[in-house]
């Protein structure tokens, strides 16, 4: 019975696999996700110029380019 439980299971795990499923990872992102964070474009709130999150600085809830942030 727990060997027939365990063929099922296994499987299972492969179907899933095989139609593209993806397991939940633990303790959050993936590195593609991580990547997409990082590359993902934000307005300077002063200037009006795109940097990536990456590039820029956030306060008080507004991203700022670096060059407005030596001037604040």
């Amino acid at each position: 019975m727990i060997l027939k439980l365990i063929i099922l299971a296994v499987l299972g795990y492969y179907i899933y696999k095989f139609f593209g499923g993806k397991l939940p990872t633990v303790g959050g992102k993936t590195k593609e996700e991580k990547k997409l964070d990082e590359d993902t474009l934000v307005e300077c709130s002063k200037c009006s110029t795109y940097v990536t999150i990456k590039e820029s600085t956030l306060i008080h809830g507004k991203y700022y380019c670096d060059e407005c942030v030596d001037t604040l």
